[in-house]
């Protein structure tokens, strides 16, 4: 390795890893903070808080991790560009795809290790992290009472809507499912107030209800009593019901119960669980379909009927049985009827509810199979947007590197929540709500990156700051004329002469031409295709005729600031057309991929080339327009030398851009030399 990358990879690593450190300890506190109503008054060993802050820290990397990356990226590339580093490293010939080099092959592998940790440890802690969470809450669960929501609690199932008094033991509007041995919901306690009372040295915990109801629904082995319903229903002034928690004094913080959420899976985990929910589901839809065929007697029909032996007179069903049944007949009939809609419509808004829930599921599979390799995409690729944009801002440190790549983060991240809660509901596929964030970063990436390497800004601002300077400039150009005569005093009493060594072949070639040929060389030596050799021999030789620097400048001989601006146009002109021109040829690209082989492709595959397609042609109008209006401004600045092009032709230009392109190149090449 190189001096020049070892000192790069470990200015990086030098601030990589404090910042990950503090990312890290500010998240742990927040996590802390998020579950402290679990933690807080349970009497847990020091070594369970150090095994749930352990069991935490890897469901965090997700987010520290990009987020440092981002953020070290900027800081260290906007102190290089601040302290003038890359100014001596373009100077030796290095640029800032070389100085990038070295991090972007240690990101890379960065990268494929955030995919491997997400796969291994993170799905590994996290079934860690919930079991133990649940054993927590088994220690005191009169703690885990919460109010407006049922609370597992022992035998019974407990809801409360107010806990107060010093230690939260007075409780509201008391609602409590007892189980039994029997499957189901059969008894319900319903109190509008009680107390929770024990003793440190007891194993049971008393519960007091005052003025309430116990309901018991009463289970008949009959099946004609069992359709009564029939349930006992009494009023107590107090009920006391007591619970033997001796069992959860003995909590084993290791037990592990939970082990197929979707966040507790690996690749092959997850693929093996969304197979099976899939499978469920195309289950749950064929079944549906078979009941509610069944039911209609569909599957009765006869299908080998032949059409020929079909009535073709048409009969209206309802005449059909007026004429041929009595009323109390049409009244079973009628019954009959509502009675199978009725089922069909129970059955298919079951399925729904039913199908809703695993759809949900599914979805959070398959999103955590997709966010995991989207990781350590994000990874690389938020790397190459916090690189340049340091080296666009030139600005290192903790001020504004951080106020930008936080902002920057949170938009990310805020959008990837967005798109993951509509995946979640079906709104949107889950590829998308996983890999959206991912697909708006990059284009960004590849922008400023590009940006970074021409050594432009982030925006050029001069399309909109130019015309109030060209309405300025017009307002102080009369008052500028009274200052001449005071300005011109000034530059000849601190005349500028010309002292720098010159070509002695070119300064020979040249001492032959009269005075105004040699002022013309000095402007617009560019044009001639001269280099700077030729404008230095020209001054010296004016120098020696007493024609100063000076003088020049004051009479506006020395440099073409027409023919500036007009290169700085047609740059900016090239610049966007070659984007404009990228970004079209992806769109055909993906287009033909889309047309040619959409049969093959997956749902998820042909959703991206879509999202990608309409983020190119996105792409394509916006550089389409900046194109024409460098385009547009550098005709304006030569609307006095030139003849006015044909705008017509370049507003057809939108669908034909790729044609017309290199033959305006040329058009501006060839007004540039015009300028004098």
């Amino acid at each position: 390795m190189k001096i020049l990358d070892r000192y790069i990879l470990t200015t990086f690593l030098k601030t990589f890893f404090p910042l990950f450190i503090i990312i890290m300890f500010i998240l742990l506190l927040q996590t802390i903070w998020l579950f402290i109503s679990e933690l807080a008054g349970k009497d847990l060993d020091f070594s369970v808080i150090i095994k749930f802050l352990t069991y935490a820290t890897p469901r965090l990397i997700p987010m520290v991790l990009p987020l440092t990356i981002l953020l070290t990226s900027i800081m260290i590339f906007g102190n290089f560009a601040e302290n003038y580093e890359f100014a001596a490293m373009k100077s030796s010939g290095i640029s800032l795809q070389r100085a990038m080099r070295t991090l972007s092959v240690f990101i890379f592998f960065v990268g494929i290790g955030a995919f491997l940790f997400s796969n291994t440890v993170i799905p590994n802690s996290e079934r860690k992290f919930v079991n133990l969470r649940k054993n927590i809450v088994k220690v005191k669960p009169a703690m885990v009472i919460t109010p407006n929501q049922f609370n597992d609690l022992g035998d019974i199932n407990i809801r409360v809507s107010e806990k107060y008094g010093d230690n939260d033991q007075f409780i509201k509007d008391v609602i409590i499912h007892k189980k039994g041995v029997r499957a189901g919901n059969f008894t319900v306690i319903k109190a509008t107030d009680g107390e929770l009372k024990g003793s440190i040295d007891s194993d049971l915990i008393t519960l007091v209800l005052n003025d309430g109801n116990y309901y018991d629904e009463i289970q008949q082995k009959s099946p004609k009593q069992r359709k009564k319903l029939p349930f006992a229903k009494t009023y107590f002034k107090q009920y006391v019901l007591n619970m033997d928690l001796s069992s959860l004094d003995n909590v084993d913080m290791d037990a592990q119960q939970y082990s197929k959420g979707y966040n507790m899976l690996n690749v092959n985990g997850l693929k093996n669980e969304i197979d099976t929910l899939s499978i469920q589901v195309n289950d749950e839809v064929k079944s549906t379909q078979d009941d509610v065929n069944r039911r209609n007697g569909f599957k009765e029909l006869n299908r080998n009927l032949k059409i020929d032996t079909l009535k073709t007179t048409t009969i209206d069903t309802l005449d059909l049985i007026n004429d041929r049944f009595n009323v109390r007949q049409k009244s079973q009939i009628y019954s009959l009827a509502f009675s199978n809609v009725d089922g069909v419509i129970r059955r298919i808004q079951t399925s729904k509810r039913t199908l809703e829930v695993k759809k949900r599921a599914l979805n959070k599979y398959e999103m955590s199979l997709h966010d995991k390799y989207a990781l350590g995409i994000a990874c690389v690729l938020l790397f190459f947007v916090g690189a340049p944009l340091g080296a666009i801002i030139r600005k290192g440190g903790l001020g504004l590197p951080i106020v930008i790549g936080v902002v920057l983060f949170l938009t990310y991240h805020f959008i990837g929540i967005f798109a993951k809660n509509g995946a979640e509901e079906g709104g949107v596929p889950p590829f998308v709500g996983s890999w959206l964030s991912t697909f708006i970063i990059f284009p960004l990436s590849i922008f400023l990156t590009y940006r970074a390497t021409r050594d432009r800004g982030f925006v050029s601002f001069d399309i909109l700051i130019q015309p109030f300077r060209d309405f300025f400039k017009k307002r102080s150009k009369k008052k500028s004329k009274k200052k001449d005569l005071a300005t011109s005093d000034i530059a000849l009493m601190n005349e500028e002469h010309f002292d720098e060594e010159v070509d002695g072949t070119k300064y020979d070639l040249l001492v032959e031409y009269d005075t105004d040929k040699l002022k013309d060389i000095v402007k617009n030596y560019r044009q001639y295709d001269y280099d700077e050799s030729y404008r230095n021999a020209s001054l010296k030789i004016l120098d020696e005729r007493g024609i100063s620097i000076s003088n020049l400048k004051l009479k506006g001989e020395l440099d073409n600031v027409d023919f500036d601006m007009a290169e700085k146009h047609y740059k900016d002109f090239d610049e966007y057309s070659v984007l404009t021109i990228t970004l079209a040829f992806l769109s055909i690209l993906v287009n033909l991929i889309v047309k040619i082989i959409s049969k093959e492709l997956s749902v998820e595959t042909e959703i991206m080339l879509i999202i990608f397609n309409v983020l190119s042609n996105l792409g394509y109008l916006v550089f389409y327009i900046l194109s024409f209006i460098s385009h547009s401004r550098f005709y304006r600045l030569m609307k006095h030398m030139t003849e006015k092009p044909n705008y017509i032709f370049f507003y057809l230009g939108l669908p034909l851009y790729i044609l017309i392109y290199f033959y305006y190149r040329n058009v501006i090449k060839e007004d540039m030399n015009k300028i004098r």
